[in-house]
């Protein structure tokens, strides 16, 4: 293979890819999603606040209503004495958005609860009565016994216990942790790799397609072999990928943090929790710690998570894993005229790939498992499992061990794509099939 000219077919497709509008606006827009589902939960939750409902209540029971107080979300009023048939036709002029009708006691010292309005009242509208029909339940059967004191027993036994995480090292030292953050990270990891994986392979495909169909590839395959195109073309969108990754990153960066500074979100950063947090700390001072805000537990979740080989990790099985599957791509794309042709060759690429992505979601329930430690090591795999796996500690030797089978295998799968990709690439007026691309890899 001559570097000379693949690398002319990489500079090609790398700068008609980065010059398209497409290439522009997705680089410019997607830093604008991430960076907005990063700081409009936080804006929102700081600026809306819930409107107030006006809700007449008709409590049969008379035990209810004491415990249905205003709040901000809530203003009730006893309209107990009234028939509810006739407040449901006056609910409107009389200024009510809801009607609570709460019936009589029956034999099992409980009441039922039905609203009426002409919206929906909510979630956590629903949610606050059943609370408080709940608690005004249990105190009514709590005085139908006659024990003296009975109600601040039942309070004193109720008990709240927190479950502090701690994680050790090899030198035995401890430090809080939160298992819903690895959790997180996980998830938008793997998500993330697959994304990309699953984006820039079928990018090779459909610029292969493209070719082909115009009979672009008639006049290029004159001047360079195939081989050298395809994996010209291969490494040329995997360069397009890193730039567009790393545009991404940069852009994101820089509108959460600008809008941080307006917001005042960076106020955070300064709190006591996070100065305690960035000392040193013994078992006393951890405890301290895992009792205080969760905002402290989070931050130091993730001072321990291991950022560089996690980024490192990142950066080496997405790599691989777009060129497995990018050359997988390529075979296909070549075999084929349009797209639509596709979808039968499709399906054998698709599933390991969706496969992994569906390993993810059980990495984080037990990232330990039979069935995530040999997702992680399987190559079709391993590209999205194993980055899952890494918050939550990987054992040095079975990283290595992971990225060198994954190596094995691209180098392999390479081989055989070329192979198909060389034959199939000037096939015309055909729709193959997987016995033509069996018998395209067998050939000298």
């Amino acid at each position: 293979m001559n570097l000379q000219k693949t690398g002319i077919v990489i500079t090609r497709e790398y700068l008609n890819k980065v010059k398209k509008k497409s290439f522009l606006i997705t680089t410019f827009v997607v830093p604008i999603l991430f960076a907005a589902l990063c700081i409009l939960p936080s804006v929102l939750m700081m600026n809306i606040k819930e409107k107030s409902q006006k809700v007449a209540v008709v409590d049969y029971s008379g035990i209810v209503m004491p415990y249905f107080e205003n709040n901000e979300s809530a203003e009730f009023t006893d309209c107990s004495g009234e028939d509810p048939a006739v407040l449901k036709d006056q609910l409107k002029d009389r200024g009510f958005d809801v009607l609570v009708v709460v019936s009589q006691l029956d034999s099992a010292k409980s009441v039922s609860v039905q609203t009426y309005s002409k919206k929906p009242a909510g979630v956590d509208f629903s949610e606050n009565l059943r609370s408080k029909a709940n608690k005004a339940v249990e105190q009514y059967r709590i005085s139908t016994y006659n024990i003296s004191g009975l109600d601040q027993i039942m309070q004193d036994v109720k008990a709240n216990v927190k479950v502090s995480e701690f994680t050790m090292d090899e030198s035995g030292n401890a430090t809080v942790s939160e298992s819903g953050i690895y959790m997180i990270i996980s998830m938008i990891l793997g998500m993330m790799i697959y994304m990309f994986i699953a984006m820039f392979g079928a990018s090779v495909m459909s610029s292969v397609i493209e070719e082909k169909s115009s009979r672009v590839v008639e006049v290029l395959v004159s001047s360079v072999k195939a081989t050298e195109l395809m994996f010209g073309k291969i490494i040329g969108i995997a360069l397009v990928a890193l730039t567009q990754f790393l545009l991404w990153i940069i852009l994101t960066l820089v509108l959460v943090l600008g809008a941080s500074a307006i917001f005042g979100f960076g106020n955070m950063i300064s709190s006591p929790d996070m100065m305690d947090m960035a000392s040193g700390m013994g078992g006393a001072d951890m405890m301290a710690v895992a009792q205080n805000s969760e905002l402290s537990v989070i931050m130091t979740t993730l001072s321990h998570i291991p950022w560089v080989t996690l980024i490192v990790s990142f950066l080496v099985f997405f790599v691989l894993g777009y060129l497995l599957y990018a050359s997988m791509y390529a075979a296909i794309g070549s075999a084929v005229e349009n797209e639509a042709d596709t979808q039968q060759l499709q399906l054998p690429v698709t599933i390991p790939l969706m496969l992994g992505f569906f390993i993810v979601f059980f990495a984080f329930k037990n990232p330990e498992s039979s069935v995530v430690f040999w997702g992680s090591m399987i190559p079709f795999t391993s590209p999205i499992v194993m980055i899952a796996r890494i918050p939550y500690g990987v054992p040095m030797w079975e990283l290595i061990v992971s990225i060198v089978l994954l190596l094995v295998t691209f180098i392999l799968m390479a081989w055989a794509s070329a192979k198909i990709y060389k034959a199939g690439i000037l096939m015309f007026g055909k729709k193959s099939n997987w016995s033509d691309l069996w018998k395209w890899l067998k050939q000298k």
